[in-house]
């Protein structure tokens, strides 16, 4: 009984601080009041679909897209807030399919950092850098993250939308070993459970059974012995969890260790996977059967490439951290200005992208922000598309896979599209990506659920030693 009592202390007080978070956060990055009509006009706006429309208008209303069009052809209510935004380009706020929020504290990483106050930080991130939504994957306190989840609903907590994961592998295992740990002491921290140990098939459905329960809609399975540190889960498991997953209409995603391991997977339900794999043994045979199986895929290339990176260095990341932060990433030994590419690893690499373009996979944009330290979130997925592009996607086809197929895998269907009926959650530029995908860095505004994002009030408390 004193255990359970302990437990409903701490939920209650994670509970409160979500309140005063909340109210904080509505108060700092709120420049106008989401019930105001306001009309975006003269812009060219990439639809999300594919569709781009030139010196065209958004019309919204309590938070939501209610026109999209030519102003002519628009009911123009006489109080509605005009905004000229002449040579700028409207576009979807971009979607991160896979992250790991509340561990990195910037100057540290781990345990330590977990809080309500340092998901919101994260959160606010991500707004920061035109992001409308997160993925977290399988690495939250369960009640906690779906308290966060009722606060944002309501409105209380602002940024980026949080969406996550339950978390499922052999017991005591799935993270790299460093994460292992941590998540495993937020568990003790917060009397939450984040990775659920699966064991047999019997109790791979039990888990899932409760996860449903608790009406989170995704799992997420790990599938990697860790080079021999940890027990692989065995198909005879993952199978029995998916298919009850698919019983229970969850969906469910996976760390994979290699592509070979990927067809079994396909054959087994899976809804996505979280890393593509496309550095070695990536077919046409996979692309084919994640094709006609609806299975999306995260090429998630970023999280290799930029750790070799002067990421300090670039003035789009400076402006979101602490100076001593910024020193760090700075060229050094480990962090060069211009880094090497290996020939024949770009070129597998390029191969991959063209297989799963011609099989028309779903390719999705995912970073694994906060997985490790030193890898931020947000401005990563824009380096993430950049990567999309040099091997081989039109700017085009990646700005689709950060919106409107990041929503549908993720099931925000009010999300990731500029059309009526949808949230405005909208981002600004300065300048048109299509041109060059490098252009999603000049962000000029970012609207959520209709309210403008004060940028430069949250970079003030972000840089914040």
């Amino acid at each position: 009984m004193k255990s359970r009592c302990r437990n409903c202390f701490k939920q209650g007080a994670m509970l409160l601080s979500i309140i005063v978070l909340g109210l904080f956060n509505l108060v700092t990055v709120a420049q106008n009041p989401a019930q105001e009509d306001v009309l975006l006009e003269h812009a060219r706006v990439i639809v999300g679909d594919g569709t781009v429309l030139d010196n065209a208008a958004v019309l919204l209303r309590g938070g939501t897209i209610v026109g999209v069009g030519q102003t002519a052809d628009m009911l123009i209510p006489a109080n509605t807030r005009r905004v000229d935004l002449s040579g700028k380009t409207l576009l979807p706020a971009l979607i991160d399919t896979h992250a790991h929020l509340g561990y990195d504290g910037f100057t540290s990483w781990g345990a330590h950092n977990y809080s309500l106050e340092n998901l919101v930080d994260h959160l606010n991130r991500y707004a920061y850098y035109g992001f409308g939504a997160v993925f977290s994957a399988g690495s939250d306190p369960d009640a906690l993250a779906l308290a966060l989840q009722r606060s944002q609903a309501s409105g209380e907590i602002g940024g980026a939308r949080f969406v996550f994961a339950a978390g499922m592998a052999p017991p005591g295992q799935g993270p790299n070993n460093q994460f292992l740990v941590e998540a495993l002491q937020v568990e003790r921290q917060t009397g939450n459970t984040i990775l659920r140990g699966l064991d047999s098939p019997e109790q791979a459905r039990g888990a899932v059974q409760a996860v449903a329960a608790l009406q989170i809609p995704f799992i997420k399975l790990w599938v990697d012995d860790r080079g021999g540190s940890q027990e692989k889960l065995q198909p005879q498991i993952y199978r029995s969890a998916i298919a009850e997953a698919n019983r229970l209409g969850l969906a469910v995603v996976v760390h994979q260790q290699a592509a070979a391991d990927m067809l079994d997977l396909i054959d087994a339900g899976t809804r996505g996977f979280l890393h593509g794999r496309l550095e070695a043994g990536f077919t046409e045979e996979i692309a084919t059967a994640a094709k006609a199986n609806n299975v999306f895929i995260v090429p998630n290339l970023g999280l290799s490439e930029l750790r070799t990176q002067a990421i300090g260095d670039d003035e789009f990341l400076a402006q979101s951290l602490p100076t001593s932060v910024v020193q760090r990433l700075t060229v050094s030994a480990r962090r060069l200005a211009s880094p090497q590419r290996d020939p024949q690893l770009e070129q597998t690499l390029h191969d991959s992208f063209e297989t799963m373009l011609r099989a028309k996979v779903d390719v999705v944009l995912g970073t694994d922000a906060g997985a490790v330290p030193d890898h931020p979130f947000g401005y990563t997925g824009h380096r993430e598309l950049e990567i999309f592009v040099r091997h081989g996607m039109s700017p085009a086809q990646a700005l689709i896979a950060a919106t409107s197929v990041a929503a549908r895998v993720l099931g925000l269907n009010d999300a990731g599209q500029v059309k009526p009926g949808l949230r405005a959650d909208l981002l600004i530029l300065d300048q048109n990506p299509l041109d060059d995908i490098r252009n999603t860095q000049k962000i000029y505004q970012v609207y959520l659920g209709g309210r403008l994002l004060d940028r430069e009030a949250l970079a003030a408390g972000f840089t914040a030693e």
